[in-house]
C-alpha cells in the first residue's frame, strides 16, 4: 500500500527525460514529502477519531472500502489501453517529488486508511513505535527503488507488470477481508 513496488513506473516516467542528479533530488524529495506526509495523517487521524469517537469497527470498514475499491480500480485499470495523451511526458520538475510522486503515488489513501487502522489498533507505545520503524523501512525502500528505477524498469518491467497484477488481486481480497471482519467486528458489539 505504500510500498515500492507500485512507485517504480511512476518515477521512471517522471524521470525519464531528466538528468541523474535531477531524478536523485526527485526521489529525496518524494521521500522526505511522503514520510513527513504520513506522519502529519498519522496524527491527525488518531486526534480526529477520539474527537469525532469513531469506533474502530467503523474506521476498519471505511479502509476495507478504501482499499477495495481503490484496488478493484487499479486491477481493471491494468488492462485498459492506454491513451496516447496519457503516453506524453513532461518536463521533469523538482516539484513532481511532490504530486504526482509523493501524493497520491507513494502516499495513497488507503495507505494512509492502513496506517490509522494500524495505529488505532496498536496497543501501546512500543507497538506504534514499531509501525512508525516499519513505516521508516518502506520510505527507505522506496528511495532505494526510485534511485535504481531506471536499471529495474529496463530488466524487471515485463515482471513488475506481472507482480503488479498479483499484489493488485491481493489488495483487492485484503480490502475484502477488512471489510469482512468489520461487519462481524460491528455485528458482535
Amino acid at each position: 500500500m505504500l510500498g515500492p513496488f507500485k512507485v517504480v513506473g511512476p518515477f521512471a516516467k517522471i524521470t525519464e527525460r531528466a538528468e541523474p542528479r535531477l531524478a536523485r533530488s526527485i526521489a529525496v524529495r518524494a521521500t522526505l514529502v511522503s514520510s513527513l506526509a504520513l506522519v502529519l495523517a498519522a496524527a491527525l487521524g488518531q486526534s480526529t477519531l477520539s474527537r469525532y469517537g469513531i469506533p474502530l469497527p467503523d474506521l476498519a470498514l471505511a479502509g476495507g472500502l478504501i482499499l477495495f475499491l481503490v484496488a478493484l480500480r487499479a486491477t481493471l485499470l491494468q488492462s485498459a489501453p492506454s491513451s496516447a495523451a496519457g503516453d506524453e511526458v513532461a518536463v521533469p520538475t523538482l516539484n513532481m517529488a511532490i504530486t504526482p510522486l509523493a501524493l497520491p503515488t507513494i502516499v495513497t489513501p488507503y495507505g494512509v486508511a492502513a496506517v490509522i487502522i494500524f495505529l488505532a489498533l496498536s496497543p501501546d507505545l512500543e507497538g506504534r513505535l514499531m509501525i512508525g520503524v516499519i513505516l521508516l523501512a518502506i520510505m527507505l525502500l522506496n528511495l532505494i527503488v526510485m534511485l535504481l528505477a531506471r536499471h529495474i524498469q529496463r530488466f524487471l518491467g515485463v515482471f513488475l507488470q506481472i507482480l503488479g497484477a498479483v499484489l493488485g488481486i491481493v489488495q483487492v481480497a485484503l480490502g475484502i477481508r477488512f471489510i469482512d471482519h468489520a461487519l462481524k467486528w460491528l455485528w458482535s458489539s
